[in-house]
């Protein structure tokens, strides 16, 4: 198995696919709108939409950064583009980046497919690698 940094449990990789998935359902439906380009005039609800973007674009490329194998790193890099592409519709408009949709919904299906393979990692079938060989009778009890 690989050493993971960021998604280093059954748990946290299953917590992640949630978050990816939910963020596509979110990209396939928000791609429906138009989006203007954000100007000094433009409502709140934009510029509070374009300071999410900022910040979740910010704490993925931070993650992507800090990941370990390269699986990792290409699954936050993935979520990282897709946040990117996401704040520069946001901020330029649909006009500017009208294909920004169909990049954010491509790197999300690219992270959800690395998602799933790191998840697999982590399936209850598998044995850990000091446990290789033995009978699972002989395996020592958990807690």
């Amino acid at each position: 198995m690989k050493n993971y940094v960021i998604l280093n449990s059954r748990k946290r990789a299953i917590i992640a696919l949630i978050h990816t998935v939910a963020f596509l359902v979110i990209a396939i439906i928000t791609g429906m709108r138009v989006v203007h380009p954000l100007e000094a005039g433009s409502p709140v609800g934009a510029w509070v939409v374009a300071v999410v973007y900022v910040v979740v674009s910010s704490i993925l490329l931070w993650l992507t950064a800090i990941s370990g194998p390269l699986r990792e790193r290409l699954y936050f890099a993935c979520c990282s583009t897709s946040a990117i592409f996401g704040l520069g519709r946001q901020v330029l408009g649909d006009a500017s980046l009208h294909f920004a949709v169909y990049v954010r919904v491509f790197m999300l299906l690219c992270a959800v497919a690395l998602g799933r393979i790191i998840l697999r990692e982590y399936s209850p079938g598998q044995q850990s690698p000091a446990f290789e060989g033995q009978s699972p009778a002989s395996e020592p009890a958990g807690d």
